[in-house]
């Protein structure tokens, strides 16, 4: 495999991961208009969560699967309760008061989720697990893919399956798309707006923790700082694409992933979160609603 391509894998992998972060600030400001600010803290919680799971579960003598499947699905219930609590406890009290309120809320409850971890963990770098294990097939593909890879690739394109399939044929799926035009208008109709924001705050957060997960296993490390930057980027990455369109998010993380691959692969290595900030800068000033996002006639 040459290097470009690599080059290019390696930011698949990058996108795929911004793209589960991403999901939820997208799904959290099409419903409430909000940006969850401590949505990257959720990501790395999930991960510690998984660490700590899985050294319990090693000392038991689980195999590698068994450790996979049970660390991922109780570190994704436990990171999805944090989400709840999250919105009721910092977000619902202000959710009528003025937007700062919210952003000033978010920032906080991000801080206090960092220093929280730190606290209770360490501020090291720990070694975190390979959980995920060898799939000798792989070696029979035209490219090189570890199976890490492999995992983040295929659990990214299952979620975006299940969640366009939740959005569009449930119930609740239908709820989110009133909720996101109109909520006055929701509730009249008998849509119970307040469920609908508690269950977009845990999707989006089972999400995030599935992506700390990967990541963290495919990195080999973890500590109480990595959701910060990973939150900062996917929120680059939403905003990129269109916040609010979950196709946009999607969209948007590839680009970001890619073109942080190809930056520092191609240019310097010392400047790849750079990059990130560079394109929210340019998508800003030429395209402030993103990609795929659509400009909002206000009337004054």
């Amino acid at each position: 495999m040459n290097y470009f391509t690599e080059v290019v894998l390696s930011g698949l992998t990058r996108g795929s991961i911004y793209a589960l972060i991403a999901l939820g600030y997208t799904m959290v400001y099409g419903i409430i208009e909000l940006i969850n600010f401590a949505h990257g803290e959720i990501y790395m919680i999930g991960a510690f969560t998984a660490l700590i799971l899985a050294s319990v579960l090693t000392i038991f003598g689980f195999n590698t699967i068994a450790i996979l499947f049970l660390a991922s699905i109780i570190a994704i219930v436990y990171s999805a309760m944090y989400g709840y609590t999250m919105e009721k406890v910092a977000y619902k009290p202000i959710r009528n008061s003025q937007r700062l309120s919210a952003l000033i809320s978010a920032i906080g409850m991000s801080m206090f989720l960092q220093n929280y971890v730190r606290i209770a963990q360490t501020s090291d770098f720990l070694p975190f697990p390979r959980i995920i294990p060898r799939f000798p097939w792989l070696s029979a593909l035209p490219i090189s893919m570890s199976s890490a890879q492999f995992m983040i690739f295929a659990s990214t394109a299952v979620v975006m399956v299940l969640l366009t399939l939740l959005i569009k044929f449930t119930k609740i799926g239908k709820s989110m798309r009133a909720a996101s035009q109109d909520k006055v208008m929701a509730k009249l109709l008998g849509v119970n707006v307040n469920k609908v924001i508690s269950v977009t705050f845990i999707i989006g957060s089972a999400t995030a923790a599935l992506g700390g997960i990967l990541i963290s296993s495919y990195t080999g490390q973890i500590n109480f700082y990595i959701g910060f930057l990973a939150g900062i980027k996917a929120f680059v990455a939403a905003v990129l694409g269109g916040i609010g369109s979950i196709p946009g998010a999607v969209l948007g993380s590839f680009v970001l992933g890619l073109t942080e691959s190809l930056g520092a692969g191609y240019i310097s290595s010392d400047y790849e979160d750079v990059f990130a900030f560079i394109i929210l800068a340019v998508i800003l000033i030429v395209k402030p609603a993103g990609i795929l996002g659509k400009g909002q006639i206000e009337k004054v």
